[in-house]
């Protein structure tokens, strides 16, 4: 449009030029000579005028070209996104589902490593109690024993006061809690379920009182959660913190409820479980675990 313009106005500027030279005196000559000049204005603008149509249309085309090539190069990075994206999803997907497997194997070495200290312990117990005991059966033999000997044991049957023998006891004896408790870790950690739940459960039914059965409580929550049976996995969880407060597997109960509670849709009250995970076991796994969470879910681990 305002190469038109020019044009339009060159060819103005030529014509007014023409009608003066009619109609003025001028030499003829100098009007000749000015007429060339305005002819070779002309010529020029017509020219750069074609040059500049050529370069728009050449620059047209490259620039069609490049918009043509950026668009498939979006669309081959939105394919190389969404194939990286769901890659990711699968990885995240896959290590979740390892990681509580590594989570729950780790817990139970943890917690045979806890029965054995107490089997120590216990054993150590009763090394002390039977040495008191011989101890005590040495002296009073010392002191009771006649000269010439301990008297020898008198002939069965000739004992007026012995009793007779007591009758058998009819009842199947309870499983060993050891045997109990092992097989329980071992089902738990191999994934039969079921089976050891059934185990944690005798545990505590012959053996409720012992100090691994808190450890028992918490396995019947853990197995609820890895069959995403949540409500029953807060119910047992809370058993842990109600019924065993002195129990070591009060933190990974409240952290696992927490848990529970958000799977379940109950936000509100699963972070306020994570919040007193951080609160009361700081600087524990639980406490990571559940700031992690807390993050994941944008929220505060701490309320000011």
């Amino acid at each position: 449009m305002k190469i038109r313009t020019i044009v339009i106005f060159a060819a103005a500027v030529f014509a007014g030029a023409l009608g003066g030279s009619l109609i003025g005196p001028r030499p003829a000559e100098a009007v000749a000579r000015e007429i060339i000049d305005l002819q070779r204005d002309v010529t020029t603008l017509l020219q750069g005028q074609k040059d500049l149509s050529t370069q728009l249309n050449t620059d047209h085309t490259v620039l069609k070209t490049l918009v043509e090539q950026a668009s498939d190069n979006v669309g081959r990075l939105n394919a190389t996104m969404g194939s990286v994206q769901k890659s990711v999803q699968d990885v995240q997907a896959n290590s979740g589902a390892r990681l509580d497997t590594m989570s729950t194997q780790v817990q139970g070495l943890s917690d045979n490593l806890e029965e054995i200290k107490s089997r120590l312990g216990k054993l150590n117990q009763q090394l002390v109690d039977l040495q008191s005991a011989v101890q005590s059966i040495d002296a009073k033999v010392s002191g009771s024993a006649p000269a010439g000997g301990i008297p020898s044991k008198p002939a069965a049957g000739n004992d007026a006061t012995s009793a007779p023998p007591a009758a058998s006891n009819t009842a199947s004896p309870a499983p060993s809690a050891d045997m109990l408790y092992s097989n329980g870790l071992r089902d738990i950690t191999s994934g039969k379920y079921d089976l050891a739940r059934q185990e944690f459960l005798d545990y505590l039914k012959y053996y409720g009182t012992t100090d691994l059965a808190s450890n028992a409580q918490f396995y019947l929550g853990e197995i609820a959660y890895h069959q995403k049976q949540y409500q029953d996995a807060v119910a047992e969880y809370d058993k842990v913190l109600t019924i065993y407060p002195k129990s070591f597997k009060l933190a990974p109960a409240r952290l696992k409820k927490g848990m529970a509670l958000i799977e379940l849709g109950q936000k509100t009250p699963g972070i306020r479980e994570l919040r007193e995970v951080v609160r009361r076991y700081p600087g524990t796994e639980e406490e990571r675990s559940a700031r992690a969470k807390l993050k994941e879910l944008g929220v505060a681990a701490v309320v000011g």
